[in-house]
């Protein structure tokens, strides 16, 4: 059969969105931290271990080793399935499933690109159908049991890990608008055409974003997408992707 022109395909014009990269903590959930979360219910704090940290004196490993370690004084054989249940009971920001069913409407893809726990964010990808989730665990033994750390995301590395997303995908940075809350999500805005802070928690975000959202609704960002034009194309297989 002889394909016309008016069968062919109409391709997207350049720019057209076809990604929306999240922050997961403090951004699609209503916690600061889903680490603090665990940390919480052992009534535990990582304060010491957070500055360090952000001050490079450790490494991600070794922040993921120590508060692995809070937890084992009170649970030594604490194991994936607890952290699911502590994790289950953390509430979505306002607005994160209309936002998501908007966006899968236009055939938008999504992503979490978070250094929080992979608990929560596979949680998410069920919960608000989210396209790939990448996130940080632990190497488990029998049983589920938390071994140590797995660092699928660096935390002040988000840049790169969006920029592999990218590549795999075949999305380029034109395409893709990125949403987060903190200083450690200015590297998504850089791999973005924009970068939205929702509820940014300092003029550090709020400078590197393009727009931003005060307001406790995640529906409000969809006034700063590029969501005019040809729809996107079709949505990946749910669930955990890397890179």
């Amino acid at each position: 059969m002889t394909t016309t022109p008016r069968d062919q395909p109409t391709p997207d014009p350049p720019g057209t969105l076809k990604l929306v990269a999240f922050d997961m903590d403090g951004t699609l959930v209503d916690v600061r931290s889903s680490w603090a979360a665990v940390h919480d219910h052992f009534h535990e704090s990582n304060e010491e271990a957070l500055e360090a940290f952000m001050q490079d004196r450790i490494d991600d490993e070794e922040f993921v080793r120590r508060d692995l370690a809070l937890w084992h004084r009170h649970k030594p054989d604490i194991c994936q399935r607890d952290l699911e249940e502590i994790l289950a009971r953390v509430p979505l920001m306002p607005g994160a499933k209309e936002l998501f069913q908007a966006l899968r409407d236009r055939n938008i893809r999504t992503a979490i690109v978070s250094g929080g726990l992979d608990a929560l964010a596979l949680r998410l990808g069920r919960e608000l159908g989210v396209d790939v989730c990448l996130a940080n665990g632990f190497h488990q033994g029998e049983g589920g049991t938390l071994l140590k750390g797995r660092i699928d995301v660096p935390v002040k590395r988000k840049e790169e890990v969006l920029r592999a997303l990218q590549r795999r995908l075949s999305i380029t940075p034109e395409e893709t608008a990125s949403v987060g809350n903190s200083e450690i999500d200015v590297g998504l805005f850089r791999a973005s055409r924009v970068g939205i802070a929702f509820l940014p928690e300092d003029d550090i975000v709020r400078q590197a974003a393009s727009h931003v959202v005060e307001v406790k609704d995640l529906t409000e960002i969809l006034r700063y997408l590029p969501l005019d034009g040809p729809r996107a194309g079709r949505p990946l297989r749910r669930g955990r992707g890397r890179p």
